[in-house]
């Protein structure tokens, strides 16, 4: 059996792509490993493990928990073959994981929400809502689960929103016929049987740096693939390359590095596109979201950038998708031409006169939307609360940062800031600082001990461990709000968000 340490710290999307040519086949692991603990059913079923479909994180997570509580002894390449078989063949389809992906792409989230208070409550004060929706069980598998959570962690009644309850009687009442019905077991769908290759055109935003646009190259290489992508920012390029591989229906995961940084791909492909998130593999915060497709793919507009015209001064716009042309249509107040069209990238150089709001450009008979603006009526931050971890100091575990931006909008139709004909204008430089968030925390003076923000918006929490210079020496941790304040015509705007720094994660599924 490998060491815990390292069973422990190789994700499901680290195993997609960073093991050599598979000697061995899941169905073998499975009839070799799993066949000494899992009874076989004489209509072919396996006891347990056809009673659940998982993501292939979902699927990792249970190979790791039994290698780590029943000592099945796998190899590197055993166990990702095992992974591979079990999301190929009772994996989830990419229908049944929307609204909850954020989970799988490492989105930074605070906090995520069930259905409702009860199941937040019993589900989403120990992991994530997410890990429970992106599974499904038989009744009697979902029975399982639960007994198995107080089995497994006793002390779970006599924690905070548990202990104040009957938990037992409401997980028995409510919890588990609740599960059953809103996440059963389902039909399993097949394994993707097409071919990825091609070259695609790509675009996407890394939040603190800016939009970019690229190409990302997939090379068919056995039953995996070798992956380039290129990210054209203002600023400069980058370049990246690794192996990457499709599991279940069309779940892509892959490892790139640039020689210095590593990164990971979290994508669902489907109807020929990508969607999804890359992230840096040692500090998942800092990535972008990401859509590519070929540029010989049906007409579509990925992305627009930037998205508004300010209005009176020309404006360069790069549009990227598939069948663009230098077909141009302005409407009345806009006016412009074509500089290029390479690539699947067009670029625009527009001006807008007359009111502000929306505008509609026609690129080759596909519609480019974008919004004219003298300057945002309101600002507002993303996230509106975040969790930035303490960490290093000569510790094993690093710093985890905060990302923040400044979004414009304008007030919409009905003249009032906060409503639901607002109307976005997209990400705008700004002016950063933090401040003590209550008078707890200006007792403990948070903001001086707890980190910083730079002129990107990149929180930097402080250093793990206990502080002699704070009360009782207590660690960096504190309670802040994060405050934007961007410059645009005569009067600045500020708006401000919340930020916890926190203490190190000390377990980090692959699932949170």
């Amino acid at each position: 059996m490998k060491p815990l340490t390292r069973i422990a710290l190789v994700s499901a999307t680290a195993l997609a792509a960073a093991v050599p040519a598979l000697a061995v086949t899941g169905e073998e692991v499975l009839q070799n490993a799993c066949a000494a603990c899992h009874v076989k059913h004489e209509d072919g079923s396996w006891e347990r493990i056809d009673a659940a479909r998982k993501t292939p994180e979902g699927w990792d997570m249970t190979v790791t928990r039994m290698m780590r509580n029943h000592g099945v002894a796998l190899e590197p390449e055993e166990r990702s073959a095992i992974v591979r078989y079990l999301s190929d063949t009772r994996g989830l389809s990419l229908a049944e994981t929307e609204g909850r992906r954020y989970i799988l792409e490492r989105e930074p989230v605070a906090f995520d929400e069930g259905p409702d208070v009860q199941m937040t409550q019993t589900c989403g004060r120990c992991h994530s809502y997410a890990r429970v929706a992106l599974q499904r069980r038989t009744a009697e598998d979902w029975t399982h689960l639960v007994n198995f959570h107080l089995g497994q962690f006793p002390t779970l009644e006599y924690q905070a929103l548990a202990r104040d309850r009957d938990w037992w009687g409401i997980a028995q009442a409510e919890i588990m016929p609740f599960l059953a019905k809103t996440y059963p077991l389902g039909e399993p769908v097949g394994p993707f049987a097409g071919d990825a290759s091609g070259r695609y055109v790509l675009a996407g935003r890394q939040p603190g740096r800016g939009d970019y646009t690229g190409a990302l190259v997939v090379t068919r290489a056995g039953e995996d693939y070798q992956v380039t992508m290129q990210l054209d920012f203002a600023d400069g390029s980058e370049s990246y390359s690794g192996s990457g591989r499709i599991l279940g229906e069309g779940e892509w995961r892959a490892t790139l590095t640039d020689g210095k940084t590593q990164i990971r791909q979290v994508f669902a492909f489907r109807d020929g596109r990508f969607d999804g998130r890359w992230y840096h593999a040692d500090s998942d915060v800092i990535g972008g979201r990401l859509a590519a497709v070929r540029p010989d793919a049906a007409p579509q507009v990925l992305a627009a950038q930037p998205a508004r015209l300010k209005i009176g001064a020309p404006t360069e716009i790069r549009v990227a998708g598939a069948g663009l042309s230098d077909a141009l249509t302005l409407p009345e107040g806009v006016t412009g031409r074509v500089q290029s069209v390479k690539d699947g990238v067009a670029v625009l150089e527009l001006t807008a006169a007359g009111a502000a709001g929306p505008v509609s450009v026609q690129l080759g008979g596909q519609a480019v939307e974008l919004v004219a603006y003298d300057r945002p009526d309101r600002i507002s931050i993303s996230p509106e609360m975040a969790m930035a971890r303490i960490g290093g100091n000569g510790g094993p575990i690093p710093k985890a940062p905060a990302q923040f931006e400044a979004l414009g909008w304008l007030d919409g139709a009905d003249g009032k800031p906060a409503t639901e004909d607002d109307i976005p204008l997209g990400a705008f430089p700004a002016a950063w600082a933090v401040d003590n968030f209550d008078e707890e925390a200006i007792a403990m003076q948070d903001a001086k001990y707890s980190g910083s923000i730079d002129d990107t918006g990149l929180f930097m929490p402080a250093d793990a461990g206990p502080n002699p210079e704070r009360p009782r020496q207590t660690n960096n941790a504190g309670n802040l709000k994060v405050i934007a304040t961007v410059t645009e015509g005569d009067q600045p705007l500020s708006a401000e968000a919340h930020l916890y720094a926190t203490v190190q994660r000390f377990v980090d599924a692959p699932i949170r």
